[in-house]
């Protein structure tokens, strides 16, 4: 399975951006995609997961702000980001997961500016 995102950018504080991920390979069955996001100096954070069944999970810090969604007949996940804060800067990752396999994308830099 191979991950393409796009989206990623310099926003300013309170602005929105929205992140997508494309999905390709083998791809079939129970899944789940999501966003992952690492700032510097942190440890990689959950932001939000959805299934192929569109049950959403979110990270604490994005709850109300930031939304998943996926369209399953494009294999492609987005994330719709509002209310940016610069606590929100970090590299966002795309996940898909079909156990046992695991995969990532190659990171989206997302910057908010105050």
């Amino acid at each position: 399975v191979q991950l393409v995102e796009s989206g990623g950018g310099l926003v300013q504080a309170g602005g929105s951006l929205r992140l997508s991920c494309a999905a390709s390979g083998s791809i079939f069955g129970t899944n789940d995609m999501g966003w992952y996001r690492q700032a510097p100096g942190k440890q990689r954070e959950l932001v939000a997961t959805i299934t192929n069944r569109h049950r959403t999970n979110y990270g604490d810090s994005v709850k109300g702000r930031f939304t998943i969604s996926r369209d399953n007949a494009k294999n492609t996940v987005y994330l719709q980001m509002n209310s940016l804060s610069p606590e929100d800067t970090a590299v966002y990752y795309c996940r898909y997961r079909q156990d046992p396999d695991d995969y990532w994308g190659q990171g989206s830099q997302v910057t908010v500016s105050s």
